[in-house]
Order: structure tokens, then C-alpha cells, then sequence
């Protein structure tokens, strides 16, 4: 992972270190929330002087609250403009107060980059919009998005890979080239449901890939053959299945294109073409295409010879273990992000004023 050092430099100038700024700017791009467990092992440092000082320069300055407890330790979390400004990301999401579900998520999501510094992440909505728009020419219609309503009708607004989960290029085997890896993390705590409903809305634009990687982290091995089933059953082989039915309805859009049936274009069907043009081409499918054309194929016959030539889709799927979480996550109580600068809460503050991490 590369960071950018003018940002890095801009979080020193406010009086934190450089292993405390390279902390700092991974922690607020990509969770906002964190323990000093996940600082000492950042850093290879133990309890002591070194994370209780980055407690009290947080806190001090009012750029991080203790919205929760463990049994052993505080959950921070990074809001101040302050210190997102400087990182030119002062309208991150991660700012904003979250659910209990949300924080615990991110700690099992921090704890995989942490671990995986090496790839290159596509760091915002913006990094991952540009990717599959202008690099792989996917319409924006085919990304996972929510749209949020404003005070009037008119005012609303498209955000796109809400879920901000990672997103990198990576070998899905030694000696491949990088795809495109997606991932999903579990904290241990969603239902069964909310993978299925996370694949659903991805699924338009698994679609337009012919090779990808999906990631399944966790931090319990437990739910790894229930969530590869079911991703098997969702997206695996409806993909593969669905391939073939593709490839006859572009051979019959495009020989009526070609034959100029069309009377009035439609939208759809051209649409259709354009991408089934870029998506399909190749010998093969064009052999094909010109044999059935002249009647050489019949559409039984197609249909096998594509079951046989189809231009093979590689989708993979991973698991990752978080291992060896502590604190564990289910032992943060449920507390909220409540905790706000200028407030007063003695039976939280007061363990990072003292003594930052009492306990290891």
C-alpha cells in the first residue's frame, strides 16, 4: 500500500509521528475506528508510553472519542475534520457516527488491511467508479448503489460501493495475473441474509466481468463453507449457466441488426449489442455466429458447440481467517458512539487520560 506523502506530512505537522500518521490515514480511509491492539501490532510496539501517548495527543487535540469499552480496552473513534482535512477526505463517511453492527464490522475490516499493507486498494467511491467506468468501460447503471433522498423530490443523491468494503487487484492463484477482488466482511454478528443481499446488489456487475475474485473475511472460519455455498448457488453457477443463453441472443440481435430489420432501434437491444460486441468477440464465438448464420448450425446444435466454446468466465472465491481478534469483538458493549468532544465521561475518558490500555 502506497500513501500519499503530502498527506502523511500534513498529519505529522499536527504533531503526531510518522508510524502514528501512516496509522492515522489507514485507520480513517478505511474504517474510522480502532483499539490500541491494532496500533501495537501497526507499530510491533507493546502497552505502554508509546500507544498511551497517541491516546492523549487523540483526545487532547479532539480528534478521536472512546465510543466503547471492552473488557480490556477502548474502542476509538476518529471524527475531527481536523485531522480528515489534511488527508483531503474531510467528507469521509468513516467521520460520521455509526451503528454498534457498523464498528464491530470495521475492526475485523481494519485488521485485514493491516495485514495485507501490500495491495494496492482502491481507496474511495471515486478510485472504484473510475476503475470499472473509464478503465473497464462498464456503465454506471451495473454498479452496486443506494440512492439517498433529500429534503425535496429533486434532491437526490447516487452513492456507489456503499459497503466500502476492500476493493483491490490481486492473483487469484500464484503465477495469474491481478483481477479484480471483492470482498466481504463479517464481524460474526449479520444474518445468513445479509451476504445474500450484499451478492444481490453486486450482482449486475459481476455480469459484465469474465474474471473475478471474491474475498470472504472473518474472524470464524465456521461460516466459510455456508458463505461459499451460498455464493456458489448466487453467483458462481447462475453466471457460468448464464453465458450461453447470452450468446444466442447476441447472435440473433446481431443478425437482425445486420439485416437492417430494425425498423425503429431499440434501446435495449442495441445496448445489448454494443456490449455482447466487446464482451464476446474473439474467433471462436465468431465461427460460430457465421455457421449458424448459414445454416450450418441449427439452434440445438449451437447451443452445444457453445457449451463447448463459450469463452470460459474464472470466478474465484477465497476465505480469510482474521485470527487471534482481541480484543473479540462481541466482548465491545453496546454502547454506541455516543461519546462527543466537550463532553464529559470520566468512566471513559478517564482510562485513556491515566493510562491509555490498562490491561493487554
Amino acid at each position: 500500500m502506497k500513501l500519499p506523502a503530502a498527506h502523511l506530512e500534513r498529519i505529522q505537522q499536527l504533531a503526531y509521528t510518522e508510524s502514528e500518521a501512516r496509522f492515522l490515514y489507514i485507520v480513517a480511509v478505511f474504517s474510522g475506528y480502532f483499539t490500541m491492539r491494532q496500533f501495537r501490532a501497526f507499530t510491533g510496539s507493546r502497552c505502554g508510553k508509546r500507544p498511551d501517548r497517541l491516546a492523549q495527543k487523540l483526545i487532547g487535540q479532539g480528534h478521536a472519542r472512546v465510543c466503547a469499552q471492552t473488557r480490556n480496552a477502548s474502542l476509538f473513534h476518529l471524527f475531527s475534520r481536523a485531522l480528515y482535512g489534511p488527508m483531503d477526505k474531510d467528507n469521509l463517511r468513516n467521520r460520521k457516527r455509526h451503528s454498534f453492527e457498523f464498528m464491530r464490522t470495521r475492526l475485523v475490516l481494519l485488521d485485514f488491511i493491516l495485514a495485507n499493507q501490500e495491495f494496492a486498494y482502491f481507496e474511495t467511491e471515486q478510485d472504484k467508479v473510475d476503475f470499472f467506468c473509464n478503465e473497464l468501460g462498464i456503465s454506471r447503471d451495473c454498479l452496486p448503489a443506494r440512492v439517498y433522498e433529500g429534503v425535496t423530490p429533486n434532491q437526490r443523491t447516487i452513492r456507489y460501493f456503499v459497503d466500502k468494503f476492500p476493493l483491490f487487484l490481486a492473483p487469484p492463484l500464484p503465477g495469474l495475473s491481478p483481477v479484480v477482488t471483492f470482498s466481504y466482511v463479517d464481524s460474526g454478528f449479520q444474518r445468513a441474509s445479509s451476504f445474500a443481499s450484499h451478492l444481490a446488489v453486486y450482482g449486475r456487475l459481476f455480469q459484465q466481468l469474465n474474471t473475478f475474485r471474491f474475498l470472504y473475511i472473518a474472524s470464524n472460519r465456521a461460516y466459510f463453507q455456508g458463505a461459499e455455498e451460498r455464493f456458489r448457488s448466487l453467483i458462481k453457477r447462475p453466471l457460468e449457466a448464464d453465458c450461453a443463453n447470452k450468446i444466442q441472443k447476441y447472435f440473433k440481435i446481431r443478425r437482425k441488426w445486420e439485416n437492417h430489420e430494425y425498423i425503429i432501434p431499440v434501446t435495449e437491444d442495441l445496448e445489448f449489442l454494443g456490449n455482447a460486441r466487446e464482451h464476446f468477440r474473439g474467433e471462436k464465438v465468431e465461427r460460430l455466429y457465421q455457421s449458424w448464420c448459414t445454416g450450418e448450425l441449427a439452434e440445438r446444435e449451437l447451443r452445444a458447440q457453445i457449451s463447448q466454446e463459450k469463452p470460459e468466465r474464472a470466478v474465484f472465491f477465497d476465505t480469510y481467517l482474521i485470527d487471534g481478534l482481541r480484543p473479540s469483538i462481541a466482548e465491545v458493549y453496546d454502547q454506541g458512539d455516543k461519546c462527543t468532544k466537550g463532553t464529559d465521561h470520566p468512566s471513559v475518558h478517564g482510562l485513556v487520560h491515566s493510562a491509555g490500555e490498562p490491561k493487554c
